[in-house]
């Protein structure tokens, strides 16, 4: 399968990159760093040298950006998976945040799965099958304390996914909206809360990977994850 992951250089979006790598899955992946987004890609060859993995470097919240992602991907082929894994985070209370910090996070958060997922969806339509995953968080269910404008954006990633969902139905194409809460990547290195309090990365990505073994006339719409010990 041909599976797209945005947000592919760390995190979430390298510990997917690596889960579908691992199945025997060939892969096209983005990030708006370069320097770490070439990096990610030289290990997964490494370890994968039998799949095709094939990298571009994209600013996901310029839409001209995202619609340049869409054709390179499209010559490539049409993709089976799309994880719409892009996204920013920047703390704040809507009274006090900085200016310009919601249509920020709108434009990566959202706008970067909707300019994406439509520039796909005629293709994917076509095949008649296809998987849409949408990383959305615990803040697209509840919100929380210093969330701000980020909730605000991932409630909308989540409005997006059960749309889409709903047109989508007849169409052969999954989609699933993926809320989890926290799991240790690099943004949690030096926060001082341990590796042993939160999730894994892997774990969301073992979580991802099976909701695409599924019969066609099954699909997981939601799948929510939380460190054991619950929410910090």
């Amino acid at each position: 399968m041909l599976v797209v992951i945005t947000g592919a250089s760390k995190g979430l979006g390298f510990a997917m990159a690596k889960q579908f790598a691992k199945q025997g899955n060939n892969l096209l992946l983005c990030a708006r760093g370069e320097t770490a987004l070439y990096q990610a890609l030289a290990l997964l060859q490494q370890e994968y040298p039998d799949q095709s993995i094939k990298a571009m470097p994209v600013d996901m919240s310029q839409k001209e950006a995202v619609v340049a992602f869409a054709a390179w991907c499209l010559k490539q082929g049409t993709p089976d998976i799309l994880i719409n894994n892009a996204g920013t985070f920047i703390p704040g209370s809507v009274s006090n945040e900085p200016e310009g910090s919601l249509e920020q996070m709108l434009n990566t958060n959202l706008f970067s799965a909707y300019h994406l997922t439509r520039a796909l969806l005629p293709a994917m339509k076509q095949k008649a099958s296809g998987h849409i995953f949408n990383i959305c968080s615990i803040a697209s269910l509840q919100a929380y304390p210093n969330g701000g404008s980020y909730s605000i954006s991932k409630y909308a990633l989540l409005g997006f996914s059960k749309n889409l969902r709903e047109e989508l139905k007849p169409t052969g194409i999954k989609v699933t909206a993926v809320m989890p809460g926290a799991a240790f990547t690099d943004s949690w290195s030096g926060s001082g809360v341990s590796e042993a309090r939160i999730m894994e990365a892997a774990d969301i990505a073992t979580m991802v990977y099976a909701a695409t073994l599924l019969s066609p006339q099954a699909v997981v719409e939601d799948i929510i994850l939380r460190p054991q010990l619950g929410d910090l």
